[in-house]
């Protein structure tokens, strides 16, 4: 039963209930692309004049990608600007988890014409897999100096505030209860608490960055100058502590942290309530 006032069951041509991604990617393709399609927030849509009935641009090429293949419980969906294009606008990855929870794996909207930073390749032009294979310090410097968040290679669209609303919608349509995922970066859990999300695992790490970047705090006095990751008044913002925590400030690797959103329901958690308001993106 739905939880979010106004929003019904989701159900196939035939009436029949749908309750996970599975049983969504057994439908035929037109019918699965239709209800997946309710996903892409429809701003999107407008701003690359692209169809939301056939997913073309109005040159009769193709900008929509779904990859939601029949007996797996995934869906991951693709929008590019131009057919070709080496950067995704938009890219979702979700999963069924085997306790009807939905996982939401990935979200990145990206804004295609702002200046790219190859911060997702290392200094020979391999994928680094965010940076956990080598890191692109000039490019993460020249990143960070246009003021982005560790492993963003181009400025967001500011339109995940947009996304969400339909993504916990769907998930409760299919009757799950829950939405878990693995903030990849401390600005990635900062931003998911303004969503309602709590801890399963990583709230005490969390208050310890937070006690630990305060005046005198251990992790204040780290912020030396040693490198340009670590600079003095970093400690006030989202950015500057997760692009210091990027750099390896923290006494243990950022691992483990893993939320959790009851549909429907806020979790009123804030582990840096002197933030800065303007820092997180929406």
């Amino acid at each position: 039963m739905a939880k979010i006032p106004g929003n019904e069951q989701l159900r196939d041509s035939r009436g029949r209930p749908l309750t996970t991604l599975r049983e969504v990617n057994a439908l035929d393709k037109a019918e699965k692309e239709r209800i997946y399609a309710k996903l892409i927030p429809p701003r999107l849509f407008e701003m690359y004049a692209v169809s939301s009935a056939t997913f073309c641009g109005r040159d009769g090429e193709r900008r929509v990608t779904f990859i939601a293949p029949e007996g797996l419980g995934l869906l991951r969906i693709e929008v590019r600007g131009k057919p070709g294009d080496r950067d995704i606008v938009f890219f979702l990855d979700i999963a069924d988890t085997h306790f009807r929870q939905m996982e939401l794996a990935f979200c990145i909207i990206t804004d295609p014409h702002a200046p790219r930073f190859n911060v997702d390749v290392d200094s020979d032009g391999r994928d680094n897999c965010f940076a956990t294979l080598g890191r692109n310090i000039p490019e993460e410097t020249r990143a960070m100096e246009a003021g982005l968040f560790p492993n963003q290679t181009r400025r967001g669209l500011r339109m995940f505030n947009e996304f969400f609303p339909f993504f916990e919608r769907f998930v409760d349509a299919l009757g799950m209860e829950m939405i878990v995922a693995e903030p990849l970066t401390y600005d990635n859990a900062i931003r998911y608490e303004k969503y309602g999300f709590d801890y399963l695992t990583g709230r005490r790490l969390m208050l310890e960055i937070n006690e630990g970047f305060k005046p005198g705090g251990t992790l204040y006095r780290r912020l030396d100058g040693s490198t340009p990751f670590r600079m003095p008044g970093m400690e006030k913002t989202v950015r500057g502590r997760s692009w210091a925590i990027h750099d390896g400030i923290l006494d243990e690797p950022w691992d483990e942290v893993r939320i959790y959103k009851m549909v429907g329901a806020c979790a009123g958690v804030n582990t840096f309530p002197e933030r800065e308001r303007e820092e997180v993106p929406s």
